[in-house]
């Protein structure tokens, strides 16, 4: 695993990479919240076999935030990304993304379909805003607040708070977890702040998904999450609307929740094994 940065001409992009370069690629991109190393487990065991290159969103981990909140909006995102992957001489590769980055995987793949040999979605881009429970005054205060309020003492308690969130633990989800923390002022808290959180979730509802998925390639495979079972009507509500106007295929993944790739990576690299040309 290698860690580096690279300019975009306005700001520094934090990478994260594995695996040789004349490998086939896959180019990850992780959940509101999080960091590149959200995929260091499913990276670890494919790093032979693939180049997998994961990047830090802005406003995430060791990438600054946008200064103008429209860059947050989907179609500006999937230019942006196209930059960084010009940046990084990639021509073709998987797209590998879950939560909010699957959200953005979509509009990256109609605005620049000749690009992506194959998608992944790790429970995202399918929970169709318009068919939520809150509004979207209500989701951004919620996020504001649960980003600005996430704030320990130390690491230990960091940790503590992290470990009890997830179904199991490991060396490397260590290494993810650390990856979303910063001390500042004698406290440990996120990188990633409730403004950046702000700006997503508008984007989230002004561009709606469930616009596009008539435009989307066949090609895309769904991984979808079932727990906390109090969700799961939702859930089966919008991933039914993805399967009726998107060509896309859906495989429910018993017993895990939206980090469904840090229950289970087995299964999301066993779809690509099976599914992705190395």
């Amino acid at each position: 695993m290698k860690r580096y940065f690279i300019h975009d001409g306005d700001m520094n992009v934090y990478i994260t990479e594995w695996g040789c370069t004349t490998n086939s690629v896959i180019f990850c991109l992780h959940g509101l919240g999080s960091t590149g190393l959200s995929f260091i487990e499913i990276a670890e065991e494919l790093k032979e076999e693939y180049r997998i290159v994961s990047i830090d969103a802005p406003g995430h981990g060791q990438t600054p935030p946008f200064l103008d909140a429209e860059k947050y909006e989907y179609p500006q995102l999937a230019v942006w990304i196209n930059k960084i992957l010009d940046i990084l001489e990639i021509e073709t590769f998987y797209f590998l993304s879950h939560s909010w980055g699957s959200f953005v995987a979509l509009y990256y793949l109609i605005q620049f379909p000749g690009r992506t040999l194959g998608t992944i979605l790790i429970d995202g881009g399918y929970q169709t805003k318009r068919r939520g429970e809150k509004s979207m005054e209500e989701e951004i205060a919620y996020y504001e607040k649960d980003f600005e309020d996430y704030v320990f003492n130390n690491w230990r308690d960091f940790f503590r708070s992290e470990k009890a969130a997830y179904s199991r633990w490991s060396p490397l989800l260590e290494l993810a977890v650390k990856d979303l923390g910063i001390e500042l002022n004698n406290k440990v808290i996120w990188h990633a702040r409730g403004t950046t959180a702000h700006h997503i979730i508008r984007a989230m509802h002004k561009h709606e998904t469930e616009d596009i998925y008539d435009q989307l390639p066949s090609y895309i495979k769904l991984l979808r999450a079932t727990l906390p079972s109090t969700m799961d009507d939702q859930r089966t509500i919008t991933s039914e609307i993805f399967n009726q106007k998107a060509s896309g295929q859906i495989q429910v993944v018993p017993n895990t929740t939206h980090m469904l790739h840090w229950d289970k990576p087995d299964v999301v690299i066993n779809e690509i094994r099976k599914n992705w040309i190395n």
